[in-house]
């Protein structure tokens, strides 16, 4: 531990003063440590824990004592041990408390609510009256389902950790947060003010939807596993999480992600944001389906909302030309955009989410991975698996209700008495 007034030099040359090591960040540390490696490896005996994070068998003994007098790890049986007494499985507690996961998207509002272990309880669906829904109608929508979802459980909702929000649009931070989604007309919108003003209490948690499907992912789906992948979401719109040694990119003002809106024609067909030739008006479902409108003289799908008419074109795939060709160009325009993402971020895996891109992914995968790999580096390219996801299209709001399990697994405690920062939490 050094000095209070050492400093040391940082890589760029610039002096930086030295962090102090406390025994409080320490004691955090090991918490955060030991719960970490239950939720995801659990359950596992104090001495399996002890070798798998290189803590003493003492601090272990000591720390999951802790644990177990808060409820927050729970006993899981025995198992034999060498020679010696059976030793006891710890596991984290599925009944220590809940958590929600909302989904804002473009057509509709989903609400789940899980147990700590990510056991889905209850899921209510309101569906919005218009693809550029009003802030306040989504709100509503979203406190609704909130009160639904706990009455409909029989929980209490005291027991609710925190509730996680993906939204469509980029989340910033400062004062008050503010949420940017101009593909949907949202320009600021004060979201968890919105939210507080409509009667929701709970501890918020409020993020990019495409990054809550790419945290989803990578805990329980597709990703797993995998240190560098990009998890892409294609829906009405467009969007990904770019996930680099482990840990989500975001950039300077967390919009990195925004993939549906890099060009993939220049001067091509308008896009809802304002630009030409984005990625998103050709592969996003709106855009698809605005092309096959085209290529029928102006007929409209038959469906009553655009999930409906977008499974009508991939069935009418075999019998329409016109169809076939949209289709066809779509996999093409998605196959080069992949083969931009393999040549910028060299990920391991790649990971095709969202409602309509599984939908797509179903019928085009092998033509995708065909273009993406005529439009990426060779040697690149042959390094990288490309998939679907595995999380179905609840994706995005099961990744959110991750957001306020990874605050408690980062803190080592209950995020609502933590006294943390919770980065988009508010």
């Amino acid at each position: 531990m050094g000095h209070p007034g050492r400093v040391r030099r940082h890589k760029m040359g610039i002096r930086m003063p030295a962090k102090r090591t406390t025994v409080r960040d320490l004691r955090r540390h090991n918490r955060s440590l030991l719960l970490s490696k239950l939720y995801f490896d659990g359950p596992l005996s104090r001495h399996e824990l002890s070798g798998l994070t290189g803590l003493s068998a003492a601090t272990v003994s000591n720390v999951t004592a802790e644990l177990g007098e808060e409820r927050l790890i729970t006993e899981a049986g025995l198992v034999e041990s060498d020679g010696g007494r059976p030793r006891v499985l710890l596991r984290v507690d599925p009944a220590y408390g809940h958590v929600a996961g909302v989904d804002i998207g473009e057509t509709g509002v989903k609400v789940e609510l899980f147990d700590l272990t990510m056991n889905r309880l209850a899921t209510v669906e309101h569906p919005l009256a218009s693809p550029r829904p009003d802030a306040a109608a989504a709100v509503t929508q979203v406190a609704s389902g909130l009160r639904e979802v706990i009455t409909e459980s029989g929980i209490d909702e005291a027991t609710v950790l925190g509730v996680g929000i993906g939204v469509p649009g980029t989340v910033e931070q400062g004062e008050a947060l503010r949420v940017h989604a101009p593909t949907i007309g949202w320009k600021e919108v004060p979201l968890t003010d919105l939210l507080r003003a409509e009667g929701v209490e709970l501890p918020l948690f409020i993020d990019n939807g495409a990054k809550t499907q790419g945290q989803g992912e990578m805990w329980f789906g597709a990703g797993r596993g995998a240190r560098h992948a990009v998890i892409v979401l294609i829906g009405s719109g467009v969007g990904a999480a770019v996930v680099t040694d482990g840990t989500t990119y975001r950039g300077s003002t967390s919009s990195a992600g925004e993939w549906g809106h890099t060009t993939i024609v220049y001067g091509g067909q308008e896009c809802r944001c304002g630009s030409r030739g984005c990625l998103e008006s050709y592969v996003g479902a709106e855009g698809v389906l605005a092309r096959y409108r085209k290529a029928r003289g102006g007929k409209a799908t038959s469906g009553e909302d655009e999930q409906t008419q977008f499974a009508a074109l991939l069935e009418s795939a075999g019998k329409s030309k016109a169809a076939a060709k949209v289709l066809e160009e779509t996999a093409g325009y998605l196959g080069a955009g992949i083969g931009n993402l393999i040549n910028l971020f060299n990920p391991e895996r790649i990971v095709l989410g969202g409602w309509a891109g599984l939908a797509l992914g179903e019928q085009y995968l092998p033509e995708i991975r065909r273009v993406a790999g005529e439009h990426a580096l060779a040697h690149v390219f042959d390094q990288t698996e490309i998939g679907l996801g595995q999380l179905g299209p609840d994706a995005v709001a099961i990744g959110a209700a991750t957001l306020p399990v990874a605050a408690l697994l980062d803190q080592g405690a209950d995020p609502r008495t933590a006294g943390s920062k919770r980065g988009t939490a508010a």
